[in-house]
């Protein structure tokens, strides 16, 4: 049980859409993950999906609506509501959502060759 500096647990990474577990809380991820470009269209059925952007912009589209976030922002996606998170200039995001929970949900479009379909990677873990 040593403290975890997110700032390192990002450097220890390149690999876009593809996050990172930096701890468990209870039955929780606590991931992170840098992101550039487009996710896909999808949805979790089961669970809400916290995002925190830690550097950059995040846009998150939502059926009805896009939601934009800057640094310092945080947003709940609520449980099976169909978003498609996304990034032009680049971003750094903390998601937290219960272990074992696919990045790419429980119902998605045709996952691009760009995004991680995973239940998140171990820090130090070679993609």
């Amino acid at each position: 049980m040593e403290p975890i500096n997110l700032g390192n647990a990002l450097a220890s990474f390149d690999a876009l859409w593809s996050p990172r577990i930096v701890t468990t809380v209870n039955d929780y991820d606590i991931r992170v993950a840098k992101v550039r470009g487009e996710h896909l269209w999808h949805a979790h059925d089961h669970t809400d999906e916290f995002f925190l952007v830690l550097e950059g912009e995040l846009e998150i589209a939502l059926e009805e609506r896009t939601v934009r976030l800057g640094q310092g922002d945080v947003f709940v996606v609520p449980r099976g509501a169909r978003h498609k998170p996304s990034s032009r200039g680049g971003a750094r995001i903390m998601v937290v959502e219960p272990s074992g929970t696919s990045s790419v949900g429980d119902r998605h479009e045709e996952v691009p060759e760009h995004v991680d379909a995973t239940t998140g990677h171990a820090l130090g873990e070679d993609v």
